[in-house]
């Protein structure tokens, strides 16, 4: 049976979980007017761009303000979020104002203002904006020309997701301002004549000779001796000394390509049995290209199978490039045209839906020819074969297409958080075993809590994981500020990409979210909260020291209970007064100190962190108990759980109090009841429920069977609880 929830738990639990995952998105915001001019009026403008000696009039077309020296304009000032989507962790933007030259190199970079969460509070500001201000130097050229990757990103702990973030604007935002003022050379992205889409009812069937005349099917050849001649061009004397074997006129590479996911250029090279499989491998918004290839010289390589990734060749469409993985691979056998020529290579490429690859504009595949120079080091060459589609494979589009820079948005932070997923894949995959092994557990718990010892290892082991690996290893502590900053971002419009920007807390509140229903706050507090780790090993430790632990008595501890919802309940008012200043008074969780900044930090948090340990020293989770906000948070939903888990006999608190005694958290009245506001599902009263030398109900029977001279028996389990979803038992007698 399930347990029935008071109206008012369902209010709060619906009220925590829109605070959890933004489901009721607030009003979005009217467009604002550029907030460059706000900014500039604190930076002199010398210190953007040295020798700069004013500001001039904001441009009334592009909000830049032009930046004056002796000889006039010498550069441009903008605001990052101008320009591009900046939000952060906190559902607020992160402001960078910054100053371009005319060459597009970023001559000065200022973090002039965001709204992080707290776990950001103990990094130096000093850090923050050293680090930002190193950007300082970056040419845009290079950004443009190989899609936001020609530099390298530096990382402060702690604060990824906000660096990341900062990193992805200032690239994107300093190319649209090169592009939209015609800096360095960079030409706006405007499309000359009518936009045009792919005719997908086109199923012509064509031959290789005429595909190869009209284009469909693109070459580029080298043979030894143009390769030798680019690579002596070079100047390099190692390159020249290692010239490539062979005759000249000896072909190198002879590599074509074509655009097979295009239904008449597929049906013809593939035949209609492959067009379809290539149709049921890719997805809506994905393409295929077909590169054949033979030679001396390989395309693909070999480094692809140890790493992954095919190295030699980039696909490259304007500001977007695309290297291919080798889950984006097929071979192919062979082709369905007569009269073509015979290759050693023939591989199809998945373009994904991501890449913004636009199939009806024009663009390139680079080849990277790469020559041997020492034991482990080379020198490369690049080769484009450029591809457009010839017009009959297109349909025009007759009215003009209006610009919706919305859409490139939205697709530029889909792009950053799936950038962060695939870095951290190793994380994902940790935290994923942590909470399948988990729920094994907590399903089938009885089993689990069976043998004393090899339970209490097992929850040492798991803790430590939690500690070491989700903690000071991942960062991925949640906390109540989490909570609030989603809260007042209902004021203004969630969206899912800011909080999918840091996977492994996206994950555990979804996990969260969940457990809930079934099990309540335990799963989280009991077992994957890393602070809850630490103070339950150290207490640990203190035990095996012989450090006396003090029980407090149960008339005190029930006035002590509510203490953690008050702080909770002030935060939260706080919050919808000013998010800063709750995130300034949530410092009473130690979490910021003790696991992000691993106790580097000023004095007064690491003595109070330390504190609340030593007090755990003698009252186990003595913060979890007492004052932690979060706990309080989860345990007012957690009211609603739909099962209790717990078995419990008749006699388990009249008269026995032993689980009562041992409940490490004193969750269980003295009348036998568990409370689950309070309850960590740590499980020793499960384990204590099949303890032949503990539990009278159990010893009463082992005895009861020893005298009757019985064949050993299994311990009977007695009534599951109400609620509970397992068959019914026997009353223990």
């Amino acid at each position: 049976m399930l347990n029935r929830a008071r109206p008012g738990l369902l209010t709060a639990l619906c009220f925590l979980i829109i605070s959890i995952f933004g489901f009721a998105a607030g009003p979005v915001e009217a467009q604002k007017q550029p907030l460059l001019n706000s900014f500039l009026s604190d930076i002199p403008p010398a210190e953007l761009m040295p020798g700069a000696q004013s500001y001039g009039p904001m441009n009334p077309d592009v909000p830049v303000v032009p930046i004056m020296g002796s000889s006039g304009i010498v550069g441009y000032a903008f605001l990052t979020s101008d320009f591009v989507g900046t939000t952060g962790y906190s559902g607020k933007p992160i402001h960078v104002v910054a100053a371009i030259d005319n060459d597009a190199v970023l001559a000065g970079v200022k973090l002039v203002k965001h709204s992080e969460p707290i776990v950001l509070i103990g990094i130096p500001n000093s850090k923050m904006i050293a680090l930002t201000e190193s950007y300082k130097g970056l040419d845009l050229k290079v950004e443009a020309a190989t899609g936001g990757e020609g530099h390298d990103l530096d990382i402060i702990s702690g604060a990824t997701v906000t660096i990341m973030i900062i990193d992805d604007s200032l690239v994107r935002a300093g190319i649209k301002v090169s592009r939209a003022m015609g800096l360095g050379g960079l030409a706006p992205n405007v499309a000359s004549g009518p936009r045009r889409e792919l005719d997908m009812t086109n199923n012509t069937i064509s031959d290789w000779s005429e595909m190869s005349g009209d284009g469909s099917v693109r070459r580029l050849t080298l043979d030894i001796g143009q390769i030798n001649a680019a690579f002596e061009e070079t100047g390099d004397p190692r390159a020249i000394k290692r010239p490539e074997p062979g005759a000249p006129d000896d072909t190198f590479i002879d590599m074509h390509m074509a655009l097979v996911s295009v239904p008449s250029i597929g049906q013809s090279l593939l035949g209609d049995a492959e067009y379809k499989n290539l149709t049921s491998w890719l997805q809506d918004g994905e393409q295929a290209l077909l590169v054949l290839g033979r030679g001396a010289y390989s395309f693909k390589g070999s480094g692809y199978v140890r790493g992954g990734i095919f190295d030699r060749i980039q696909l490259i469409q304007g500001d977007n490039s695309v290297r291919f993985f080798d889950k984006q691979q097929r071979r192919l056998g062979d082709l369905a045209t007569d009269d073509s020529p015979t290759f050693t290579e023939l591989d199809i490429f998945k373009i994904p839906a991501d890449a913004e690859f636009d199939p009806a504009e024009p663009f390139r595949l680079q080849l990277l020819a790469q020559r041997a120079v020492g034991a482990v080091e080379k020198t490369f060459l690049t080769f484009d074969l450029g591809y457009k589609l010839p017009p009959q494979y297109l349909l025009p589009i007759s009215a003009p297409a209006v610009v919706d820079t919305s859409g490139d948005e939205a697709a530029a932070k889909s792009a950053l958080w799936k950038r962060i997923w695939k870095d951290r894949t190793v994380e994902i995959g940790g935290l994923a075993a942590m909470l399948l092994v988990l729920t094994g557990v907590f399903f089938f718990q009885f089993q689990a809590t069976a043998n004393p010892r090899v339970f209490y290892w097992f929850r040492v082991g798991y803790l430590t994981v939690s500690l070491v690996f989700l903690g000071w290893y991942a960062n991925a502590q949640l906390s109540v500020v989490n909570l609030m900053a989603l809260a007042g971002s209902l004021h203004s419009g969630f969206t899912w990409d800011a909080f999918l920007l840091d996977p492994l807390v996206f994950i555990q509140w979804f996990a969260i979210a969940a457990a809930l229903l079934f099990w309540g706050r335990g799963a989280y507090c009991g077992w994957l909260c890393p602070f809850g780790a630490l103070q339950e090993l150290t207490n640990k430790i203190a035990r095996a020291l012989r450090i006396p632990q003090w029980e407090v008595p149960w008339g005190l501890h029930e006035r002590l209970w509510p203490l953690k919802y008050m702080i909770f309940l002030g935060l939260f008012g706080l919050s919808m007064v000013s998010i800063p200043l709750a995130e300034t008074y949530a410092e009473v969780e130690p979490f910021k100190t003790a696991i992000i900044l691993k106790f580097v930090r000023e004095w007064p948090f690491v003595v109070f962190a330390l504190l609340l340990l030593l007090a755990g020293l003698f009252v186990e989770r003595f913060y979890c108990r007492y004052m932690c906000p979060l706990g309080a948070a989860l345990a007012i939903p957690a009211r609603i759980r739909m099962f209790d888990w717990l078995r419990r006999y008749k006699e388990c608190g009249s008269p026995c109090q032993t689980c009562a005694n041992e409940c490490p958290v004193q969750a269980i009245h003295p009348t036998g009841e568990i409370n689950p506001n309070e309850c960590v599902n740590c499980l020793h009263c499960q384990v204590l429920y099949q303890s032949d030398s503990k539990c009278p109900v159990v010893i009463r029977q082992v005895k009861r069977r020893a005298k009757t001279g019985a064949a050993p028996i299994k311990v009977d389990l007695g009534p599951p609880p109400a609620g509970h979803p397992s068959a019914s038992h026997k009353t223990a007698s």
